[in-house]
């Protein structure tokens, strides 16, 4: 084990046969080298900083029906909501105030914004904050839609490969193409945008080989941003009484992840502080570097439940910088309030 711990964090890969051998061998003692190994690589691209984005979840609507999301168009009980022009606009700029220089606009697949809404959106965004990135995450569009987005000003895009198994990504989004899905990401890449691909771990199904195939695949398309996450089961999906994914697993995949791409912007995802009050500070110290607050309006905030007993639903976004900064204080790491852009894009503003 220790062997292929060095190779890991030497060589940055191992094959699929030894992935799937570490993970079915992982003792407390080794999980701790790991996340130690993972944090020191992340210190050697990023320091000591934790990048933050304002995230503005702005339309609950969906117009896929996957297996495991709240937001469903399948999801009769969901309650739907879209923001206007200007309530994204105001979001924004409260987080400006705060002093955010991120912002990822996220919703459902949602073709209700379409490519002109969204450039114009994009467009008011970069012209009243010149000084700030935008991020977009509202699934899979056309590649005339991304040329446009990117045209207009946006610089990163997200799109979670979900799984880099072809067989359980079938069985997990009815009507949808994994093949379609990585020639999108593919698409992204030659535009020019700061790409981020990712996973859940804990999903019905899932094998440790499924775990080795999603880490193979981050190390070959090599994403500027990786969002892996634990998969929560939502009440009002066919997934309702599955066992779901633990902060422990996904903690090994967020490190391994690390040290296969060492250079990635990585999340402390929201639904690691939902399963562990300390989900988030453990995800920093196994080599995740960026955190997302959100900055979407109280009152709808709720809505947008792609799992249930999401954390910070009820916080005001002064308090929730305050709470993240203390809570990343507390790991030894400095919260951070410029671009954050990939350690590749030198981005003159």
């Amino acid at each position: 084990m220790e062997a292929l711990l060095n190779k890991l964090s030497e060589q940055q890969e191992l094959t699929e046969e030894e992935i799937v051998w570490f993970l079915g061998h992982l003792t407390p003692e080794l999980r701790q080298q790991l996340y130690s190994r993972a944090s020191k690589v992340r210190k050697q691209h990023y320091g000591v900083s934790v990048y933050s984005r304002g995230l503005i979840e702005f339309s609950s609507f969906c117009r896929r029906d996957c297996l495991y999301c709240g937001l469903r168009r399948s999801n009769s009980s969901a309650e739907r909501y879209r923001l206007t022009e200007d309530e994204i606009i105001e979001c924004a700029a409260e987080g400006y105030e705060l002093g955010y220089r991120s912002f990822v606009l996220q919703s459902g697949e949602d073709i209700h914004y379409s490519e002109q809404v969204m450039t114009t959106i994009v467009r008011k965004l970069k012209l009243r904050f010149p000084d700030a990135a935008v991020t977009l995450s509202v699934g899979e569009r056309s590649e005339a839609f991304y040329r446009a987005l990117y045209n207009a000003g946006a610089d990163r895009y997200l799109l979670r490969h979900e799984t880099a198994s072809c067989v359980l990504y079938d069985s997990l989004h009815p009507g949808m193409s994994y093949d379609h899905r990585m020639d999108c990401l593919r698409i992204l890449r030659e535009i020019g945008y700061q790409v981020g691909a990712g996973f859940m771990v804990g999903l019905p199904g899932q094998t440790q080989r499924h775990l080795a195939e999603d880490l193979l695949f981050l190390k070959e398309f090599q994403p500027e941003m990786i969002g892996i996450g634990p998969f929560i089961p939502h009440s009002s999906t066919p997934l309702k009484h599955a066992a779901g994914g633990t902060v422990e697993d996904t903690l090994v995949m967020i490190a391994m992840a690390r040290l296969m791409v060492p250079d990635a912007l990585m999340p402390a995802t929201t639904a690691m502080g939902t399963l562990d009050p300390s989900g988030r500070e453990k995800a920093l110290q196994a080599g995740a570097n960026v955190v997302m607050p959100i900055l979407s309006p109280l009152q709808i905030r709720s809505k947008y439940a792609l799992y249930e007993q999401k954390i910070c639903m009820g916080d005001e976004p002064e308090h929730c910088r305050s709470c993240l900064e203390m809570r990343i204080a507390v790991t030894g790491y400095r919260m951070e309030f410029s671009r954050g852009d990939h350690c590749r894009f030198n981005v003159q503003l």
